[in-house]
């Protein structure tokens, strides 16, 4: 953790990942990412839930072990669940010893952390480090009266700016020792980020202004079926690779012939 927060300094980039399969936490890790972070984002993108509110700590501790599992070099953070950080300070803790202890976690990201800056302190004095999650997000979009939509593009409100930076001084004060500015913006995101001393990274509506990039491991290689009919603007495109890799076996199994793969 020393190390990263020295790459803010040193203007070195942060390069972090959302994973969240043991495979591809191997992948990712021999690629050299800083950060593995196991999102709840599992249940929309993954499990097909409508939200990721649906997801529960018993399942995000299951995933978090598999990621854990695949990687020996960088830092593995996972996300609370909705419901641990609204209930309280104590319940925060309790779940972040839960992550720590049956997961292995090396941090926990806190969504709408700003505000529950006293379970952040909390978090901290247990000897669990935070990184803190705050901006357009699932669980806190209604705070600022902006719909989430998801969308790359979508920027915080540049008349916001006063209050979001107030947010990111207040979470690094509460202990947090990284934060990830979702939906930042090339405005609210510059200012965030040089009135903190901790890095501030982001993945939705970031850019290089923050200290550093998050993106989801599936959307960065093009896995999603949608990819199939809408092909986006990614790194690869393993949706149509995986749809003619089937397509091909499918026709060797039915053309008789010797399938591939052991």
């Amino acid at each position: 953790m020393p190390a990263l927060q020295a790459m803010k300094p040193a203007r070195q980039k942060i390069v972090g990942v959302v994973v969240w399969d043991y495979q591809m936490a191997r992948i990712v890790d021999r690629a050299g990412v800083d950060i593995v972070s196991v999102g709840d984002t599992v249940g929309v993108n993954l499990w097909g839930h409508a939200n990721p509110l649906e997801v529960t700590m018993d399942q995000m501790i299951i995933i978090t072990q598999a990621v854990r599992r695949g990687v020996r070099r960088a830092l593995v953070s996972a996300d609370f669940p909705f419901g641990p950080l609204q209930e309280g300070p104590d319940s925060a803790v309790r779940a972040a010893i839960r992550l720590v202890k049956e997961a292995g976690v090396d941090l926990v990201k806190l969504d709408g952390a700003a505000d529950h800056l006293d379970a952040v302190t909390a978090v901290t004095r247990a000897g669990i480090p935070v990184f803190a999650q705050f901006g357009i997000t699932p669980q806190t979009a209604l705070r600022y009266g902006v719909p989430y939509t998801g969308a790359s593009n979508a920027h915080v409100p540049e008349e916001m700016t006063a209050e979001l930076v107030a947010e990111g001084k207040a979470l690094e004060a509460a202990g947090a020792v990284l934060l990830n500015f979702t939906n930042s913006g090339p405005v609210v995101g510059a200012e965030v980020a040089r009135a903190v001393s901790i890095p501030v990274v982001g993945g939705f509506g970031g850019g290089p202004w923050l200290d550093g990039r998050m993106r989801m491991a599936h959307a960065a290689i093009g896995y999603a079926a949608s990819g199939l009919d809408d092909p986006r603007d990614t790194y690869a495109n393993v949706a149509r690779i995986s749809f003619d890799a089937i397509t091909a076996y499918a026709d060797d199994v039915r053309g008789g012939r010797q399938i591939k793969g052991r």
